[in-house]
Order: C-alpha cells, then sequence, then structure tokens
C-alpha cells in the first residue's frame, strides 16, 4: 500500500523573492564577532557543535554573553586540504570607520576554551595577528535552513573561482535565512542578499574598487535596523556607493519611529531621514517555520529629489 505523498512547502528564500520582501535594513545586528574553523558536523546552534562539549561551552556561553551584540560562527574553508596547520580562530570587531580582524591559530577548535573570548571580543589585541584582507562569509549552514544549503554551496563556489585566495568562507548562520544566498564581507560587516553566483564577480569587482553592490546589499551588522534603512535610502538617492561616501550622525525617537541624520563624507551635507516600522502579512520567513509570522520593515522616506 502506498504511502500518501507528503506536501513539502517551497524555500523560503523563493517565496520571499516572490513576495518582494525588501532587502534593505535586514542585516543582523553584529559588531563583535567570534570565527571557530571547524570542518565536522554543523548543528542547529554552533554552541552545540561536538569540540564545544562541557566546560568549553560554557566559557564561550560566558565570553559571548559579556560583550555587547556578539556572534559566533563556524566556518571552514570551501575546499578541503587547505589548511596551513592547526585551526583558525578569528575575531574582531565591525565599526563604522577602522575594523580590523585578527587571527589566533589553536591546535584543534576545543583549544578555543583555552582562550579568554571576553577579553577578545572587548577588543584585546595582544592575541594572534592582524589579517590584511577581508573575509567573505557565505552561510551554507543546511541544518539551519534549506536555503542556506541550496543557494549557498553555489555562491560559495563562485566566491572562490572569483576572490582571491583565503577571502572566500563557508559560514555557519549568519541571519537571514529567506535571503539567500547571504553573504557577508569583513571587517565592513556588509550584508548582501539574494545573491546568485551570477552576480558574485560584479560583487567582488565593487568590493575590492571600495565600493559596494547597491542590488543586493542588505545594510551594515553595526547599525541598528532604523539607521540601516535611512542609510541605504541615501546611498539610491544620490547614487553614493562608496565605502566611506556616508556616515551616521544624531539618530533620535521621533513618535513611532526614528530620525536618522546620514552625512556625506565629501560634501558633507547633512541628510534628515524618518523612518518608519510597518509590518508584514503572516508569512512563512524560515523553512523550519511552523506557523507564519509578520516581518517588520524599516521604511525611510527622505527629502531628497529622486
Amino acid at each position: 500500500m502506498s504511502r500518501p505523498a507528503v506536501a513539502v512547502r517551497p524555500l523560503c528564500a523563493d517565496e520571499a523573492a516572490a513576495r518582494g520582501d525588501p532587502l534593505g535594513a535586514t542585516a543582523s545586528r553584529v559588531r563583535r564577532w567570534l570565527l571557530v574553523e571547524y570542518d565536522g558536523y554543523w548543528p542547529y546552534d554552533p554552541l552545540d557543535a561536538a569540540p564545544f562539549a562541557g566546560p568549553v561551552r560554557e566559557r564561550l556561553r560566558e565570553g559571548l554573553a559579556a560583550a555587547r551584540h556578539a556572534k559566533l560562527l563556524l566556518v571552514k574553508r570551501p575546499r578541503r586540504g587547505e589548511r596551513n596547520g592547526g585551526t583558525a580562530v578569528i575575531y574582531g570587531e565591525t565599526v563604522e570607520r577602522g575594523s580590523r580582524f585578527r587571527r589566533v591559530h589553536v591546535e584543534r577548535a576545543a583549544d578555543v576554551g583555552d582562550l579568554d573570548v571576553a577579553a577578545l571580543l572587548r577588543g584585546d589585541e595582544t592575541a594572534g595577528e592582524p589579517i590584511g584582507h577581508p573575509l567573505l562569509l557565505v552561510c551554507t549552514h543546511g541544518k539551519r535552513d534549506r536555503c542556506c544549503a541550496r543557494y549557498g554551496q553555489k555562491v560559495c563556489e563562485a566566491l572562490q573561482r572569483h576572490a582571491p585566495p583565503g577571502w572566500a568562507w563557508q559560514s555557519s548562520h549568519v541571519g537571514g535565512d529567506r535571503f539567500a544566498g547571504n553573504v557577508v564581507a569583513l571587517p565592513e560587516g556588509l550584508y548582501f542578499g539574494h545573491v546568485e553566483p551570477d552576480a558574485v564577480p560584479s560583487l567582488i569587482d565593487a568590493y575590492r574598487s571600495g565600493r559596494i553592490y547597491l542590488d543586493h546589499y542588505r545594510g551594515r551588522s553595526c547599525y541598528p535596523f532604523p539607521v540601516q534603512a535611512a542609510e541605504i535610502a541615501v546611498r539610491g538617492k544620490l547614487g553614493r556607493d562608496g565605502l566611506c561616501d556616508v556616515s551616521v550622525g544624531r539618530v533620535e525617537r521621533a513618535g513611532d519611529g526614528w530620525r536618522v541624520e546620514i552625512t556625506t563624507d565629501v560634501a558633507g551635507e547633512v541628510y534628515p531621514v524618518d523612518v518608519a516600522v510597518e509590518e508584514t502579512e503572516p508569512a512563512f520567513l524560515t523553512c523550519r517555520a511552523d506557523t507564519p509570522r509578520r516581518a517588520r520593515n524599516f521604511v525611510a522616506r527622505t527629502r531628497i529629489d529622486a
């Protein structure tokens, strides 16, 4: 007797694209990063990875909790056998200007528990060595969401072909399943979503020349969501895609929303932006979601003539 077919929901990234969910102001709020190289099985929560069992997990949890807006990621190189010996532990902070990251080599992933994680995330730069090039992280965390494996793997292969050696890494969940393929550029904390393999050369070319590929730009992780919305709105209106073309000034609540001042770094013009929150119709926002939920869209209104 044949079993009835089980309906499989469409991929959340496909559904989001079909709905036209906006990419802007969706970058995860992350300021301090801890990346641990691990080629083994990635569970749903990186803290549950096998090397972090027992006291290592608790030390990591405490170190992350002591640092505001901190995130742990498991990472691995796109191709096996690329290690130069040992395991890389990468840490750093994303800020509007002057972000930088460092690398510590340990023997095994479990040895991250011997490091003072809280101190590293607070900005202690005595451990390890500076990383002299960007890192492009691609979420390929299939255990977290089907879309991340489906789209992330192809994007990572494209990055491996087009980016300089050592730039591209696979990573665990960076946030925003419905926007897969997701790419994060460090040290700046630039988030890109719905990246297709054929868009990778343009993304890399823009980044290497100090520009942001605005077509797939989700925002910067060092900014809260209302600021991300304001920054993207001003960049879009003025066509300013340079990494240092704009900066954030005053941010304040204004009624139910926010007033954000964005300054252009070249001419010094100040543009006030009003940001409001709008809720969407309920939808399945991840592939694992049991019930539909409303998403929050941060909508920016500027006084800049189009």
